[in-house]
């Protein structure tokens, strides 16, 4: 007997992977992907160029059914999942403007970004559940068309990561409300987009006929086209479905929904998330959410950012792999000596604190480590506080999640086990069980392999006095960050 397979693709921060799961047991047959060649510019911009994506998409596609050989016309959907925000503006062609999208690492809205959050911060929060932020689309174009980058009458459409890739691949037009919510464009009362969003950008004009309708994840969009499917070697006609935000897709891979638990995400950024009945007043979390369900909400507890400082610590100091971050800062003991690291290398500023002259760099890795960690703890221990999550459950994804050691760093720090869904391929995972789910299949069709994690054997107190201590280090420092990050030229 046949079984169906079903394609998710997940275009992260860093890069793009597609992988093939089969219906029933869940398991991977196949996978490929590679990291995305993101230009980094001086001014703290950070672009792609569209023919990266769309080679990074033929080739993994093509990778994914090369592997699956006769099999492969067993597949019977796919579907795409992305990072959020960023900007992926698209001319009357449909090509993007310029040649390339804008990441949400972006940093050059920053100064906007703080000046509308000291004018308009709190309407914006109880409007769209975000305050604002450098990467949101709006602010990213306003800050190009200010600087002449980009033409205002060029813009025809505006697309979100996953939205950009389904369009590739079908050429429809069509977003969900996980990505445009999550970018603060919005409104949760009326679950259209916010008009306010646009008018506190300036952008009042590019509200209509730029975005795109709005679908509930897990509707078929359109089908793969001829010459896309050629490319890619997979069936001709394939049916593509409207996918979610990678956090979404992430949280649906492995439950957490139907079971409320908090879920960390050890990726690019610092993402800590728990699915719960909508309350009003809203909690003062991060960002509330809205993804189509009109009884719940994503809360989210975000910081720039997780992974990427261990990524940054690798490419600075020439460590061979973020991997060999985690083994050096293993060398040394919980709280590296008294150095400190505090680990927004996406934000507004990082830096070191208490560096001496008998530090080395395992005692730098350790901080950068344990910040990571540590940052994570603080905001899944302030999403609980608010009531959020299952008391003692907290499952842990993303590519930090493969090292099982930083899992276990952020289970003693929390003080109790944490499941590790170590499948770094969660996001693709979701996007799948969406492409799934627009074929009448289950919500449990591909069930995520996860272990639990038990805390080091080792003195709970430290861990205790280290999490206390962080959490008022970066209380203190707060306005010195700022004012250097509001300096900047």
């Amino acid at each position: 007997m046949q079984t169906d397979i079903y394609i998710g693709i997940d275009m992260g921060s860093t890069g793009l992977k597609a992988v093939a799961f089969e219906a029933g047991s869940g398991a991977t047959l196949a996978a490929a992907g590679d990291a995305l060649p993101h230009v980094r510019l001086p001014d703290g911009g950070c672009e792609l160029a569209g023919t990266a994506i769309r080679d990074a998409l033929v080739q993994a596609l093509r990778s994914v059914s090369q592997q699956l050989g006769p099999r492969v016309g067993q597949v019977r959907a796919l579907a795409c999942t992305g990072h959020g925000a960023g900007l992926y503006a698209l001319d009357a062609q449909g090509e993007l403007l310029r040649g390339c999208a804008v990441a949400s690492t972006d940093q050059r809205a920053g100064r906007r970004a703080r000046a509308l959050a000291q004018r308009l911060g709190t309407e914006l929060f109880e409007d769209v559940g975000c305050r604002p932020w450098a990467g949101q689309p709006t602010l990213i174009a306003a800050e190009l068309l200010e600087t002449g980058a980009l033409q205002r009458s060029a813009i025809r459409h505006l697309l979100f990561a996953k939205d950009y890739l389904a369009f590739l691949l079908t050429g429809e037009l069509a977003s969900d409300a996980s990505d445009a919510s999550t970018a603060g464009l919005l409104s949760l009362a009326t679950g259209r987009w916010s008009p306010l969003a646009f008018e506190a950008a300036g952008l009042s004009d590019l509200a209509a006929g730029t975005l795109p309708p709005l679908v509930p994840s897990g509707t078929q969009i359109g089908r793969l086209l001829p010459a896309q499917a050629a490319d890619c070697g997979l069936p001709a006609g394939l049916p593509v479905a409207s996918g979610a935000i990678d956090l979404l897709a992430s949280l649906m891979a492995v439950g957490a929904q139907q079971r409320g638990q908090a879920v960390a995400v050890l990726g690019t950024w610092c993402v800590n998330a728990v699915i719960a009945p909508v309350r009003e007043p809203k909690p003062a979390v991060g960002a509330v959410v809205t993804f189509g369900a009109t009884d719940q909400r994503l809360y989210l507890e975000n910081s720039p950012s997780s992974m990427a400082n261990i990524a940054w610590l690798a490419r600075t100091l020439q460590f061979p792999s973020a991997a060999a971050v985690v083994d050096c800062a293993m060398s040394v003991p919980l709280g590296a000596a008294g150095l400190r690291f505090l680990p927004f290398i996406n934000g507004a500023a990082a830096g070191f604190i208490g560096l001496a002259s008998h530090h080395d760099r395992a005692h730098m890795a350790r901080a950068v480590v344990d910040a990571v960690a540590a940052l994570h703890v603080q905001h899944l221990s302030r999403l609980a506080s608010f009531g959020l999550g299952v008391p003692g459950r907290v499952a842990a994804l993303g590519g930090g999640a493969r090292d099982a050691r930083v899992v276990q760093l952020l289970a003693s720090l929390l003080g109790h086990a944490v499941e590790r869904c170590g499948d770094d391929e969660t996001g693709a995972r979701g996007a799948a069980l969406h492409a799934a789910q627009s074929q009448g299949a289950p919500l449990d069709a591909l069930p995520a392999p996860c272990n639990l994690v038990e805390p080091a054997p080792h003195d709970a107190q430290v861990c205790t006095d280290f999490r206390a201590g962080f959490a008022e280090l970066t209380q203190q420092l707060a306005p010195a960050f700022a004012l250097l990050a509001g300096g900047r030229p």
